[in-house]
């Protein structure tokens, strides 16, 4: 998983980047093994190449400003520096702020326009603040188009917002955080991220219970979701999601009174 380090960390704006890093390495997380890590980078690499080809011959295609914009957040997760981090999400922001003067209802193009502005946040410390402060408001836009894109994005991406951003000084709140991922379960059961974000909120919160309930219902969905969600595009997520299920449950088994 990412880490982070900041000279300013003892400031408000040092801070609030260190959650919001924290974040985005939730939702994107890069990879320990450098050989899987490498295959993946190249996979991701690839395909930025060729939504970035589609996007400059039909510029005015919907789908391939987005698609593009996916392609240049997916491709950030491994950046090898904050310059190379920076130029792919502003691409994807530009790609997004044209969509939108076109087409002010796309969801999908508020939606990947507050990913890239994420990832945008994650090479900014003295700007994140504002930043973020965008991306709540076109995660919020996209929820209210449509709440079911990326299996429940929009909310579950509010959520983690909520979740990790400081309640002093920013947008954080774990009332708001406990709202939207108990949402985004509710509308894509299916989708394993969904369960695991919230157990890990749970877990945050020392609610054993409650994460214990969501790590069962992890575990009695997880043979369909593999199913579902079989391939090399979902490889990423599942090396992701496997190494975050481990944990969540050896940070449950620790919290759980110890059996006489």
């Amino acid at each position: 998983m990412a880490t982070f380090y900041s000279s300013q960390k003892g400031t408000t704006n040092g801070k609030f980047a260190a959650a919001l890093l924290f974040f985005f390495a939730v939702v994107g997380t890069l990879f320990a093994d450098p050989t899987t890590n490498a295959l993946f980078a190249a996979r991701a690499g690839k395909i930025f190449q060729q939504a970035k080809l589609e996007f400059q011959a039909q510029p005015d295609n919907s789908s391939n400003a987005w698609l593009l914009a996916r392609a240049s957040y997916n491709f950030a997760d491994f950046s090898k520096n904050d310059s190379m981090r920076a130029d792919l999400a502003n691409q994807g922001i530009a790609a997004t702020r044209q969509l939108i003067l076109r087409e002010p209802k796309s969801a999908a193009a508020h939606y990947y326009l507050a990913m890239n502005l994420g990832q945008l946040a994650r090479t900014e410390l003295l700007g994140a603040l504002s930043l973020v402060k965008e991306m709540e408001r076109e995660f919020k836009t996209a929820a209210t188009l449509n709440e079911k894109l990326d299996f429940a994005g929009p909310v579950r991406n509010l959520g983690l917002l909520y979740l990790q951003a400081p309640s002093i000084g920013s947008i954080g709140s774990d009332r708001k955080a406990h709202v939207y991922l108990q949402r985004a379960v509710k509308l894509a059961p299916e989708f394993p991220e969904n369960h695991l974000n919230l157990a890990e909120a749970f877990l945050g919160w020392r609610e054993a219970d409650h994460a214990k309930s969501e790590l069962a219902a992890l575990d009695k969905m997880w043979s369909a979701a593999q199913a579902n969600f079989a391939g090399q595009a979902w490889e990423v997520e599942w090396d992701d999601w496997t190494t975050r299920r481990a944990a969540a449950q050896k940070k449950l088994d620790a919290m759980s009174p110890a059996k006489p």
